[in-house]
């Protein structure tokens, strides 16, 4: 499997937030979309996911361009945004029984010994989602997003401010879903989870640049502090 994204574009009027975006990759890679706040990773993400129409581009899987096709991303690609996309009234297991009643997954199953299981569910299933934790939280919606078994998993920093144990569990599932093949493309601050990456990009007001990442934190610290100042002067 390969994904391409081409000369992806977005405006908010006159600002132009995204900027001719192109990247690729293959089969069990991780991407890491690295850039300051505000510089254009979560737009960016929104679109890959097709909750965001874009202005311009495409992003194929497989040579099939899936934006502005919301079945298809819906089947092909999960997505956990950084806020929640779960009802807040409901418990966990009535938040999972939504989002798997059309899957071709099953729920009982995976709650046994499958992804649900991984991410230890179980532990929380009668909980309302307003009585959970951050880590509940991000762990139920990671849940949610792969019930259709996508072959794209885009996550918008799905461990920031959590305790060790919820992103242990969270890194371990990357892990798993890469090894089956799938592909991640994640943005995030989280050393653990840019070293997970196999390629690395850096947004700078609205334009994705390769990065030779060396692992080097502190190199890249500098280099993210810089592109914070250049989108700082932008306004």
């Amino acid at each position: 499997m390969k994904i391409e994204a081409e000369h992806i574009k977005k405006h908010y009027g006159r600002k132009t937030v995204l900027n001719d975006i192109c990247f690729d990759g293959i089969s069990g890679q991780c991407i890491g979309i690295l850039g300051a706040n505000g510089c254009g990773k979560s737009t960016l993400l929104s679109v890959l996911a097709g909750v965001l129409k874009s202005d311009g581009g495409t992003f194929s899987i497989d040579s099939e361009n899936i934006l502005g096709k919301n079945t298809k991303n819906g089947k092909l690609v999960g997505y956990v945004p950084q806020g929640t996309p779960l009802i807040e009234e409901l418990s966990a297991l009535d938040n999972l029984r939504l989002w798997y009643c059309d899957s071709r997954l099953d729920m009982e199953t995976e709650l046994k010994s499958g992804v649900l299981a991984m991410l230890g569910i179980n532990d929380f299933l009668k909980v309302p989602v307003n009585k959970m934790s951050g880590g509940m939280k991000k762990r139920l919606s990671i849940g949610c997003a792969v019930a259709n078994d996508p072959c794209v998993l885009i996550m918008d920093e799905p461990s920031a401010a959590l305790d060790l144990v919820c992103k242990e569990r969270i890194h371990n599932y990357i892990l798993d879903f890469r090894s089956r093949g799938g592909i991640v493309i994640i943005a995030t601050h989280e050393e653990q989870e840019i070293n997970l990456c196999d390629k690395h990009y850096i947004m700078k007001n609205g334009v994705l640049s390769p990065l030779n990442y060396d692992g080097n934190v502190h190199k890249l610290v500098g280099m993210l502090m810089n592109s914070q100042s250049v989108l700082n002067e932008a306004f």
